[in-house]
């Protein structure tokens, strides 16, 4: 072995990835997004969870419960209810995660010992059922007695055995389509390039947005495969409960992959090579397992990576397949989440469409 040659070989390699942009994004890219999503973005302890508050007992008593349990800092009222029925319907809408009721007798209930609170929680979500939990530990006589802290009761909704897989499994079916969709059409463009049919393409009368369209539809029918399979075998092996419509949790699969097809070919647009592609796709992927809720929980994240994570298709598909399975609500309930994927998509196939050009670099 010549230490000349190796050496060559070496300032070759160095000065290829020098030119190769989204290698040399990677390199540095990678380590800083893990460390800032890791040690900034991502926090385990649940904050400002929307909570609504049915407050029967309208007394200065329960006036200063309600106060201490905002002092917690675990939630933030969002809504005021009537009736203990109206909270229900409130988070089965994903309106609020967590509802407190205050009945009529609040403060005999208290002073005899017996249950005076009841904490409602979204059991769709366990790391919502681990922060009602720490709730329910606050005496309600400033003490702490524990006499006190078994008058708060948790009542958990859509999931009241707290099985992690009924949380995973819906959630899966998204992280899979996110995964696999952009990647497909992430490379579709580039391998077009790379086999030489684009200019075969280019001799054709097809527009910009018909081949973008026709590109996306047949990978459609291979996403609903997917979703299948996900749903058949959670509700198979793990008796995950199917609380909605059947035909509501394939049109929320359909805007995910739909989404993430136009996410794809965006990407394609801007990519040189195949493995371009991929590496971009990972760029996408990341953030999205990560910060959409999947993994960790959403409310524990600070306010700006809130915002980010709202731009993510992954996360507004998680609100919409929880909902409909787990919690039995309709599209039409959730009808943020669904407008929001239709706006995404509409950006990103536009994008794509002006961003391809017909013709060989």
């Amino acid at each position: 072995m010549k230490f000349r040659r190796l050496m060559a070989v070496m300032v070759k390699e160095l000065r290829q990835m020098r030119r190769d942009r989204i290698t040399l994004a990677m390199i540095v890219g990678i380590p800083v997004m893990q460390l800032l999503l890791f040690g900034y973005a991502i926090n385990t302890n649940l904050r400002d969870l929307s909570a609504g508050i049915a407050d029967q007992s309208r007394t200065a008593a329960s006036r200063a419960l309600v106060m201490d349990i905002v002092a917690t800092g675990v939630v933030t009222p969002t809504k005021e209810a009537a009736t203990p029925q109206e909270l229900v319907q409130a988070m089965r809408r994903g309106e609020i995660s967590i509802g407190v009721v205050i009945p009529p007798d609040y403060e005999r209930r208290r002073a005899e010992g017996r249950e005076a609170v009841q904490i409602f929680v979204d059991g769709s979500d366990n790391a919502v059922q681990s922060a009602a939990a720490q709730l329910a530990q606050m005496p309600l006589d400033g003490s702490s007695s524990p006499l006190a802290t078994r008058t708060i009761s948790v009542v958990g909704f859509y999931n009241p055995q707290r099985r992690s897989a009924v949380n995973i499994v819906p959630g899966l079916i998204g992280v899979i389509l996110t995964m696999t969709m952009v990647l497909f059409t992430g490379v579709a463009i580039v391998r077009e390039r790379e086999r030489g049919n684009m200019e075969l393409l280019i001799a054709t009368p097809v527009s910009s947005a018909e081949l973008m369209i026709g590109k996306v539809l047949p990978y459609v029918a291979i996403g609903f495969v997917q979703t299948t399979v996900v749903l058949a075998l959670g509700m198979w092996l793990f008796q995950v409960p199917l609380g909605g419509s059947l035909l509501h949790v394939y049109i929320a699969a359909c805007l995910l992959i739909v989404a993430n097809l136009t996410l794809g070919l965006l990407i394609s647009t801007g990519a040189k090579s195949q493995f371009q592609a991929m590496q971009m796709t990972f760029f996408i992927f990341l953030p999205s397992i990560l910060l959409s809720g999947f993994m960790f929980p959403f409310a524990g994240m600070p306010k700006v990576v809130q915002w980010i994570a709202e731009a993510l298709p992954l996360t507004h598909f998680l609100r919409l397949i929880r909902g409909v399975m787990l919690r039995g609500a309709s599209l039409w309930e959730l009808w943020a989440d669904v407008l929001a994927l239709l706006a995404f998509t509409a950006v990103m196939m536009t994008a794509a469409i002006l961003r391809f050009r017909k013709r060989l670099d």
